[in-house]
């Protein structure tokens, strides 16, 4: 019920409740000669900031590169790329907005990278909102494969359904994954060879510190029976797909030798204003850069939204080049 909601409750508050709140809060506690005029103005800023996040940065699109070096990136992959999205919420990018995955689609096969990656949260409530899209997300494709993860949005846990009915469909969207062409990653891992040498792509399920999200990442379970060849040393380059950045610390460092893993959820907190995002409350990397020592995680501000809207803070597929190093 929260996500059906989500979008007429951020209007009214946007648009009438913060609005009036300032205003009268100005009006009341400045100076009356101009507490009126200070409380008009900053309530028509208001105004004016959520008119363009919802009309104008929801529909902005930034292409961004990033590389990541390791000394155990095997020499055939040095300057592999990776094109990765996530958070795609294409529920959102219904009727008027369609072309916004259309784009984003274009964009990404005309960087032509060695594989793509997708770190959840494809739909918003049901994998009825997938299959209009369908046609568009299938046309996705790169010569190592399309690799995916499950978001908490993923596994239909926002509407009142019995419990039945939200295993029903979570299936159909884990099917419509794959009706795309992507190999969907459930705590599992595949191998990409490049002659003699391989790196391992590995996808957890959705886990996160907040319990009320589903917690279904299994480390062990993800990296279990690796057949890797006999020329792989001991430490051989693990790429791990995990949508919540929550469990990079919680799990994946302490279980895993994995050197980079990518992630999304936090959607950059959908608002960048004098550098401030009001995700920095919630996450320790909301959408950049964590290291330690060698080893990173990467937050993508992601694709889209439940809510349709941006400020200062552009929907963004990501370039990744892994350097040798």
């Amino acid at each position: 019920m929260i996500a059906r909601y989500a979008v007429p409750f951020f209007v009214m508050m946007a648009f009438v409740v913060v609005p009036l709140v300032v205003f009268f809060l100005c009006r009341y506690l400045l100076p009356r000669r101009w507490g009126k005029k200070v409380g008009i103005s900053l309530s028509l800023i208001i105004i004016l900031f959520a008119f363009y996040g919802m009309f104008v940065g929801y529909q902005q699109l930034e292409i961004r590169q990033v590389e990541y070096r390791s000394k155990d990136l095997p020499a055939a992959f040095d300057g592999y790329r990776i094109v990765m999205f996530s958070d795609a919420h294409v529920g959102t990018m219904t009727g008027n907005r369609q072309w916004l995955m259309e784009r984003a689609v274009n964009s990404m096969l005309a960087l032509s990278p060695d594989m793509i990656v997708f770190a959840g949260d494809l739909q918003n409530v049901y994998p009825d909102e997938i299959v209009e899209h369908l046609p568009q997300l299938s046309r996705l494709k790169a010569p190592d494969g399309v690799f995916s993860v499950l978001g908490n949005h993923d596994y239909a846990i926002y509407e009142p359904d019995d419990s039945l009915t939200k295993e029903a469909n979570a299936k159909k969207t884990q099917a419509l994954e794959r009706q795309a062409g992507w190999t969907l990653l459930m705590n599992e891992h595949r191998v990409i060879h490049r002659g003699s040498d391989s790196i391992i792509i590995a996808g957890m399920e959705n886990w996160g510190t907040v319990k009320r999200m589903p917690r279904k990442g299994d480390v062990a379970k993800t990296l279990a029976g690796l057949n890797l060849p006999s020329s792989v040393t001991n430490n051989p380059f693990i790429l791990m797909l995990q949508h919540d950045p929550t469990a990079w610390r919680e799990l994946i460092l302490p279980q895993c030798h994995a050197q980079l893993t990518l992630s999304g959820h936090t959607h950059g907190g959908q608002a960048n204003v004098f550098g401030f995002s009001p995700a920095a409350f919630s996450y320790e990397n909301y959408g950049d850069w964590t290291y330690e020592g060698s080893r990173a995680l990467f937050v993508s501000t992601g694709l889209g939204a439940l809510i349709p809207f941006r400020l200062g803070l552009p929907g963004e597929i990501v370039v990744l080049t892994l350097r040798r190093g």
